[in-house]
């Protein structure tokens, strides 16, 4: 593994193009201040340097929230986002830092929907983001790569992304959580249902929405 000095690019930093487009973002945007020790160790594990985007979001912040923090975007880890990058992977898409994942989650939202690069695990279009939907269990092709991933969240449309998920009053409830948790729906979201409003929900560990929905999906996959 490099050492920390050969990741921090001081010559041409991603954290200034990365800036510009926050600059010129049309969603809202907060960016979560980072813990030093804590910046240069999650750099470290997740062995990228600061030229590209992801090491800059990395180096630069404890995290990024995008639209009242509906979507997360996982730096260094911080108190409303208590989850670095590589430590959220750690046990999920490898199991030693310095590994190759075959998907590699970089965000997620409060839904319970999950973003990952593809490794190899999703397909030959390595390098690519996938979006695993908690409507159907199932990672589906976004079509682009980490930097144009950024850029849709700062300037996307994420109500017409999130129209059948989004229920009345959903930007104040949000506020009140932080970015460990999402919400848990019953009925399932990938059951039937007509109208979010009419589904019982509930604030539960981020972590717990990613495994049952794990376990779920694999159910699905044997009964095929």
């Amino acid at each position: 593994m490099k050492h920390i000095s050969e990741l921090i690019n001081n010559v041409e930093p991603g954290w200034e193009l990365v800036s510009n487009w926050i600059n010129d973002a049309t969603n809202k945007i907060e960016i979560l201040p980072k813990n030093e020790k804590q910046a240069n160790e999650s750099l470290y594990q997740t062995q990228v340097t600061t030229r590209s985007p992801m090491g800059a979001i990395i180096y630069e912040t404890g995290g990024i929230l995008i639209d009242n923090g509906w979507i997360r975007i996982l730096g260094s880890g911080n108190q409303k986002l208590d989850r670095t990058l590589p430590n959220w992977n750690k046990g999920k898409t490898f199991n030693e830092f310095g590994e190759q994942p075959s998907i590699f989650l970089i965000a997620d939202d409060v839904v319970g929907g999950f973003f990952g690069i593809n490794g190899g695990a999703l397909g030959e279009d390595l390098g690519k983001i996938y979006y695993f939907a908690p409507d159907s269990l199932e990672w589906e092709p976004m079509d682009i790569g980490y930097s144009d991933f950024l850029w849709w969240t700062f300037n996307g449309d994420l109500s017409e992304f999130y129209k059948n998920v989004r229920w009345t009053n959903w930007e104040k409830e949000i506020t009140e959580i932080n970015g460990n948790l999402g919400y848990s729906f019953y009925p399932f979201l990938w059951t039937e249902y007509d109208n979010i409003d009419e589904l019982n929900r509930k604030a539960v560990p981020i972590s717990e929405i990613w495994e049952l929905q794990q376990e779920f999906a694999e159910q699905l996959k044997t009964k095929e």
